[in-house]
């Protein structure tokens, strides 16, 4: 016997649900590399690996990270932890010579 029609809408409730929130931690995260990359001055996959980094060393999930440096961004501040994590990690993928720019 197939999903009863109740079974079947309810299926596809949960379905755009879970849609919805990955399309919403995507552009979180999205916009979290972005503002490595403007921090950072370094590319957007070097972007993703500080993310990445950082979640791994605070034993925080990746997409709480990513709120978190919005919110940094936003406000103007950070757990501490998370902030020295983040910089450590930018030391270690950053930063890249921007073009033009002269050293320091």
């Amino acid at each position: 016997m197939g999903e009863s029609e109740p079974d079947r809408v309810a299926a596809l409730q949960t379905e755009v649900h879970q849609l919805k929130e990955a399309m919403t931690s995507h552009a979180v995260v999205d916009q979290a590399i972005g503002m490595m990359v403007a921090l950072g001055r370094i590319s957007p996959d070097q972007g993703w690996q500080v993310l990445k980094d950082v979640s791994q060393h605070t034993n925080i999930k990746l997409r709480n990270i990513a709120e978190l440096i919005l919110i940094w961004g936003r406000r103007g501040d950070i757990p501490p932890d998370v902030r020295a994590a983040v910089e450590d990690a930018l030391d270690r993928y950053g930063p890249t010579q921007v073009p033009g720019s002269e050293e320091r």
